[in-house]
């Protein structure tokens, strides 16, 4: 299984010159797929999903560099480390209408940005993007999630002709200020 996108050898052969066929067809993909979560719509997201999907949130290690002289880094944590079956659960646990950090609902606007394909091999690709999202929950509960990402996609039989496998986050925060990260980011 694929356990953290940033940590593993690209898939194969830097690109040189992306087609601005692909470029569109992958931006069209990732917008879909805010779409879909800001709308709640998350059965139709997980579609999106491959089977043998590793969805990873990590802490800031950039920022947790102790002597950089020397390059010394503490282990990375995750803030989620979830497969397919995990995502699963936690859609139909807000599903529910019980899931207390989720009532009210929150509202998202997810936002992708410079998007750059950075291997491709067969119907396989990783890519790498910046992303906000940002979360509004009763009248004082706004936070917005910052970062950088890493994304897997193979071509698939789906709504958006992709199904991503792999995606690897990184907030830009250092410290985390919401009491908790139970939208997807």
């Amino acid at each position: 299984m694929l356990e953290a996108v940033a940590r593993i050898a690209p898939l194969g052969e830097p690109v040189g010159k992306v087609t601005p066929e692909l470029q569109h067809e992958v931006e069209q993909f990732l917008y879909l797929e805010a779409a879909l979560l800001d709308e709640r719509r998350f059965r139709e997201w997980l579609d999106l999903l491959a089977e043998d999907i590793s969805y990873v949130l990590d802490t800031n290690t950039l920022a947790q560099v102790r002597d950089r002289r020397r390059g010394l880094q503490p282990p990375t944590t995750s803030i989620f480390n979830e497969d397919k079956y995990q995502l699963e659960r936690r859609i139909a646990r807000l599903e529910t209408g019980i899931a207390w950090s989720e009532e009210p609902a929150s509202r998202t606007r997810h936002f992708v940005s410079n998007v750059r394909i950075l291997s491709v091999v067969g119907n396989e690709l990783e890519l790498a993007c910046n992303y906000m999202v940002h979360r509004a929950a009763k009248a004082r509960d706004h936070h917005t999630f910052i970062g950088t990402r890493r994304d897997r996609l193979r071509r698939a039989d789906t709504a958006g002709g992709w199904a991503l496998f792999g995606r690897h986050l990184e907030l830009d925060a250092f410290t985390l200020t919401a009491a908790n990260i139970s939208i997807l980011l």
